[in-house]
C-alpha cells in the first residue's frame, strides 16, 4: 500500500478537495495500526464534518473500515438472509418481535446488535433481563442456530470493521458525530462486513432520534442505501416517527415483556405495525411473501421461534422478568386530551431511572424504566396515572421527574385524538444509481 502524510491528507480534506480512494484506504489502515495518531485523526474526523465527503469517497471510506478486520459470509445456510438496523430511539423494541417473525418464513436473521448508550436503548441489554440469556454466541454457534432456530440476536464480534470501534470513540470524544458521511460508513461497513444478503434501515426521525429532522433523516437513509446497494447488498431504509416512545414502555425487562405480547397476538398498535412493516420489507428483499406476517403473530409460529431463539442463547423463555423494586406514579393534574409526549424526554428519564448508561462500562438496572398508562392522543381525567416510573434506587426519582417536566402537555379544550400519530412510518427509501466508478 503506498503510504501518505497524514498532515497532506488532513489539508486536502480541510480545504475542501475530495480525498482520493488510496489516500483514505491508507489514513484508516494506519489509524487502525495506530501509526496514525488520535490527534491526526481527530483533526481529519473534524475536516470531514466541516466539508463533508462525496459518495465516492464515502463508498471508499466504508470499504477501508470493512477492511481494516475480519468479514464474514452466510453462504453455506440453508437460508436466505436478511437483517435490519435501526439507528435508536425510545421504546424501540422491535428487533424482539421482528427477527423471530421473520425467521418464521424461512428466511435466517443474523441480527449483531449492541448496548445502549445515553437515552436510547440498546437490544442486548434488553435480552440481558432474561434469565440465562447470553449475548456473546461464537460464529460457529451462530451458523448452527440460524440453520436450526433462523434467528440470532447477539453481540458483533470485536473483529468486524475494528476501525469503526477506534474511530466511533474518538468522535465521541470530538463533537464529530454528527456527520452523516462518518454515521453512515460506521453502520454500514459493520452491516456489509457482517455478510447479510439483505438490509433494511430504520431511520429514526424526531425528538427521540439521532436525526430531528426529516431532511436530515432521509439524507442519511438515501447515503447509507447507496452504500449497501453499491456493495451488492438489497438494500431499503424506511424513515420512523420517533417524536413521541414506540408502544408503552421503555425500559428493558419491560420492553421485553411488551414484545412478548407482540409475540402473543396482541401489544401496542404502533408496535404491531411497525413490527409488520418492517417484516415485510425485509422478506421482500429475500425473495418471500410477507403478506401473511400478521396472521404469524395471531398464531403463535412467531412466538415459537422467540422461545427457540432465546432457549438457543441459554435464555428461559419461560422465567419470570426482573421487576424493579420501587415504583412511582405520575398522574394527571386536569382532565384533557395528552396531546404531546416527547420521546427524548421520556428517554431521558428512563435513563435517569438505572435503565440507560452513560458510559459504555455502567451497569444497567434490568426492571427500571417508565410504562406509560397513556400515549399522544388519550383523554385522560384528574388522578389518573399517566406514567409508572420503575428503579432499584428511589434516589434517582427525583431527577427522572425533572426529565420529564416539560415533556407532556394535557389540554383540556382539545379534542380526542390531537396529536395522535396517523402512522408510525414517514417514507420510504430504495436504490438509485450505483456510485461513480
Amino acid at each position: 500500500m503506498t503510504t501518505f502524510d497524514a498532515v497532506d491528507v488532513i489539508r486536502h480534506k480541510r480545504d475542501g478537495q475530495a480525498l482520493s480512494p488510496e489516500e483514505i484506504a491508507w489514513v484508516v489502515s494506519a489509524y487502525t495500526a495506530r501509526e496514525v495518531g488520535d490527534e491526526q485523526m481527530a483533526a481529519l474526523a473534524m475536516a470531514i464534518f466541516l466539508r463533508g465527503m462525496t459518495r465516492a469517497e464515502i463508498v471508499a471510506w466504508t470499504q477501508a473500515m470493512i477492511d481494516s478486520g475480519q468479514t464474514m459470509s452466510f453462504a453455506d445456510l440453508s437460508r436466505p438472509t436478511s437483517d435490519k438496523h435501526s439507528t435508536g430511539g425510545v421504546g424501540d423494541k422491535i428487533t424482539l418481535p421482528l427477527a423471530p417473525l421473520v425467521a418464521a418464513f424461512g428466511v435466517a436473521v443474523p441480527q449483531l446488535s449492541g448496548r445502549g448508550l445515553g437515552h436510547t436503548g440498546g437490544t442486548l441489554d434488553k435480552l440481558e433481563s432474561i434469565p440465562g440469556w447470553r449475548a456473546e454466541v461464537s460464529n460457529a454457534r451462530l451458523m448452527e442456530i440460524l440453520d436450526d432456530v433462523g434467528a440470532v440476536i447477539c453481540a458483533a464480534g470485536s473483529g468486524l470493521a475494528p476501525a469503526d470501534k477506534l474511530l466511533y470513540a474518538l468522535r465521541d470524544i470530538t463533537a464529530t458525530v454528527d456527520s452523516i458521511p462518518l454515521i453512515a460508513s460506521s453502520i454500514m461497513s459493520k452491516k456489509i462486513a457482517e455478510g447479510t444478503g439483505a438490509l433494511t434501515l430504520d431511520v429514526k426521525v424526531g425528538s427521540g432520534a439521532f436525526m430531528t429532522d426529516l431532511d436530515s433523516a432521509r439524507e442519511l437513509a438515501r447515503t447509507m442505501v447507496d452504500l449497501g446497494t453499491d456493495a451488492g447488498v438489497r438494500t431499503s431504509a424506511l424513515l420512523t416517527d420517533m417524536s413521541t416512545p414506540l408502544g408503552r414502555t421503555v425500559g428493558n425487562a419491560l420492553e421485553v415483556r411488551e414484545s412478548v405480547e407482540v409475540l402473543a397476538g396482541g401489544g401496542p398498535a404502533d408496535v404491531v405495525e411497525l413490527t409488520c412493516v418492517l417484516a415485510r420489507e425485509m422478506l421482500t428483499a429475500a425473495g418471500r411473501d410477507g403478506d401473511d406476517v400478521e396472521a404469524a403473530l395471531a398464531d403463535g409460529r412467531a412466538m415459537d421461534v422467540w422461545r427457540a431463539m432465546i432457549a438457543a442463547q441459554g435464555g428461559d423463555p419461560d422465567a419470570p422478568l426482573p421487576v424493579a423494586t420501587h415504583t412511582h406514579d405520575v398522574l394527571a393534574e386536569h382532565d384533557g386530551v395528552l396531546t404531546r409526549l416527547d420521546a427524548l424526554a421520556v428517554g431521558v428519564a428512563s435513563w435517569r431511572l438505572g435503565a440507560g448508561r452513560a458510559r459504555k462500562e455502567d451497569p444497567v438496572q434490568a426492571g427500571a424504566g417508565i410504562e406509560l398508562h397513556a400515549v399522544q392522543g388519550d383523554r385522560v381525567t384528574a388522578g389518573q396515572r399517566l406514567f409508572t416510573l420503575h428503579t432499584d434506587t428511589p434516589e434517582r426519582v427525583e431527577r427522572a421527574l425533572s426529565s420529564l417536566d416539560g415533556g407532556y402537555d394535557v389540554d383540556p379544550t382539545a379534542a380526542d385524538g390531537t396529536g395522535r400519530r396517523e402512522s408510525v412510518v414517514l417514507d420510504r427509501v430504495t436504490a438509485a444509481d450505483p456510485a461513480p466508478a
